[in-house]
């Protein structure tokens, strides 16, 4: 194929392929400043009222125009948007539970303000309840954009599907999974590494429920795969680290994985232990 013939050929899928998809640097650039106007204000960059207010307005005309691919109908983008920037007191003020949970959580954090500006298991559950709201809005395609985003940027993927509820902590978080269909009760507790995942990926199970439920006040520890949609752990149970499970346990329980670890002195030593190919 030559390279014209190429070259066309691109422009002729995308002009086709992403029609209805916004920007994707404008999408992150849009959550990202409404994450900042929330939690961080730009550091003192708001010295006044008016100001704060000037800002606000700005993003309200940003969030329309970034809806102006995913909604074309205009009358319907405004309702959305209004709809949407409703819900942000609400989602502000189940924010800072989240952030006053991981504060009591964890004796490395030594303020709220720390907890805000540098935790990102913070960021990634305020990028995810910011996109759960439009997505209980059945807003197309942003959800993903803004909550994979997120996933870019702290290593945690939640889909905006999602259900979690109040004071919600993630330490750590590298590594943490959570699927669509998950629902999450008040004051969990999650560490880095945990999966909260589907047993079965096949595309028909689509509209039902594939992940699992965690009820209120559970502790998962880090490297836990509790998977699949019938699986329930009860309140106030304490999953260990690297505990697989594909089954509901009861209340108050404890599940831990058990391994075997042996320490032997380094001498004398038979054979050595470095060697080489």
């Amino acid at each position: 194929m030559r390279e014209q013939e190429l070259i066309q050929k691109l422009f002729e899928r995308n002009q086709q392929a992403f029609i209805g998809f916004p920007g994707k640097q404008q999408a992150e650039a849009v959550i990202d400043r409404l994450f900042h106007f929330l939690f961080t204000p730009y550091h003192g960059r708001f010295s006044c009222l008016q100001e704060t207010e000037q800002e606000y307005q700005l993003l309200k005309t940003s969030f329309i125009q970034l809806l102006e691919r995913v909604v074309p109908d205009e009358k319907a983008r405004k309702s959305l948007s209004e709809a949407y920037f409703e819900e942000l007191p609400r989602i502000y003020q189940r924010l800072l539970i989240d952030a006053e949970a991981i504060l009591q959580f964890d004796p490395a954090a030594r303020s709220l303000e720390e907890v805000l500006l540098a935790y990102p298991g913070f960021y990634a559950t305020a990028i995810h309840r910011l996109s759960h709201a439009l997505f209980m809005l059945k807003v197309p395609v942003l959800p993903r954009l803004f909550s994979e985003y997120a996933h870019r940027q702290t290593g945690i993927d939640i889909h905006p599907g999602a259900q979690i509820g109040e004071a919600f902590a993630i330490d750590h978080g590298t590594g943490i999974v959570i699927g669509e269909t998950t629902v999450i009760g008040r004051h969990v507790k999650i560490y880095q590494g945990v999966t909260l995942g589907a047993l079965n990926v096949d595309k028909g199970y689509t509209n039902q429920k594939r992940h699992p439920t965690i009820e209120d006040k559970v502790i998962i520890y880090s490297g836990a795969t509790i998977l699949g949609g019938n699986t329930i752990i009860g309140h106030d149970s304490i999953i260990g680290g690297n505990v697989w499970l594909t089954y509901s346990v009861p209340s108050h329980s404890v599940v831990y994985h058990k391994s075997e670890i042996k320490v032997r002195e380094k001498n004398p030593f038979a054979e050595p232990i470095n060697f080489v190919i």
